[in-house]
């Protein structure tokens, strides 16, 4: 990956719909070899995909909790377990597994308080080797869906 590739990727980042012209044009080559490269990066994994950020208060969910989880046991089935189950969870935005205690944590959004807790007592305190839960209410977002550093 070169310098070329990377602002390729940068300006992807910015704008998931540019045209291959437009984005040739911001990268500073012609469009067959912008398309070449492009495609080489998806190709390669460096480009996941593409998809619209979305204003999530706009569509009424404007609760976000941060959830600590505990896990009862460590052993690998009963974390693959869990992993697998809380992927299956719409409301959980993000799910990172950390060193230490707590075991994970969960990035949720709802509608409200009300919803937030039905979700809490009946879908998350039931996952699989769950100890304990313990969560956090978001007051402020102050960075979000920033670009990766490049």
């Amino acid at each position: 990956m070169d310098d070329v590739d990377r602002e390729i990727l940068a300006q992807v980042q910015q704008d998931g719909r540019l045209t291959v012209t437009e984005l040739a044009s911001r990268v500073g080559l012609s469009v067959a070899p912008c398309h070449r490269r492009l495609r080489a990066l998806e190709r390669s994994g460096a480009i996941l995909g593409y998809r619209a950020y979305l204003d999530a208060t706009a569509l009424g969910l404007t609760f976000d909790a941060l959830v600590f989880v505990t896990m009862r046991a460590s052993d690998r089935d009963t974390l693959d377990a869990f992993e697998r189950e809380v992927a299956l969870v719409p409301q959980v935005l993000e799910a990172q597994r950390l060193f230490g205690d707590p075991d994970f944590l969960l990035r949720v959004t709802t509608r409200d308080l009300p919803a937030f807790q039905t979700l809490y007592d009946d879908r998350l305190a039931t996952l699989p080797g769950v100890q304990r839960l313990s969560s956090t209410l978001v007051m402020k977002t102050i960075v979000e869906n920033r670009p990766l550093p490049l």
